[in-house]
């Protein structure tokens, strides 16, 4: 029904005897934006999502190939302090404890210790998981697939908004040209009407 109602408009506006050129002008602009962001938006995320994607399960791939997860021994606690770091003061905040461990290297040759950040406060000889990289630094937990398929569909959406909304910038400056040439156009004529204002024979 809306369909029908749509075409008697669009039939109706074009039959329209005060239709002007630059009216037939800003519908076409309209009607092509409107093409532009479903399929230029729509091609732009999927490729945006698809690159992404690749990417991300390099990431993946690379993270899972060089980060490992060995277990660290609890030493001591560490108190928090006025004087911590950034870092460490946004940590106790989210419920973290410092505690200072040793761990093994991923070969198990070499021992490492430094302070970690624990959900929960441990005593000292606690066993706790710990992921680190290849020379045994810390490092964070490797990025799973689940994560890395929402961060490219995440990608994809701001590619195609960001293309819609190039489309729509394109639009409303091509629409503000129209409108400039509309009121130039509306100045001439007022102005040939003023120079035959109160003429016999002018049509006034």
């Amino acid at each position: 029904m809306s369909a029908v109602r749509a075409t008697i408009f669009a039939r109706r506006w074009r039959l329209n005897p005060l239709r002007r050129r630059t009216d037939v002008l800003e519908a076409w602009v309209g009607a092509v934006a409107v093409v532009l962001m479903l399929l230029a938006g729509s091609a732009v995320g999927w490729v945006t999502g698809s690159l992404a994607h690749q990417a991300l399960r390099q990431t993946v791939r690379e993270q899972r190939l060089h980060r490992h997860l060995v277990t660290a021994t609890a030493l001591r606690n560490l108190p928090v302090r006025a004087t911590a770091t950034d870092r460490e003061t946004a940590a106790g905040r989210e419920g973290h404890h410092r505690v200072v461990a040793r761990w093994p290297s991923p070969d198990g040759r070499r021992q490492f210790s430094g302070v970690v950040a624990v959900l929960q406060q441990t005593r000292a000889g606690h066993r706790f998981p710990l992921w680190t990289d290849d020379r045994g630094r810390i490092a964070g937990r490797p990025m799973d697939d689940g994560t890395a398929a929402v961060h490219a569909v995440l990608a994809g959406v701001g590619a195609a908004a960001g293309a819609a909304g190039l489309v729509e910038a394109g639009r409303r400056l091509v629409v503000w040209r129209i409108v400039q040439r509309r009121y130039a156009q509306w100045d001439r004529a007022w102005e040939q009407a003023g120079h035959t204002w109160g003429r016999a024979g002018a049509g006034s």
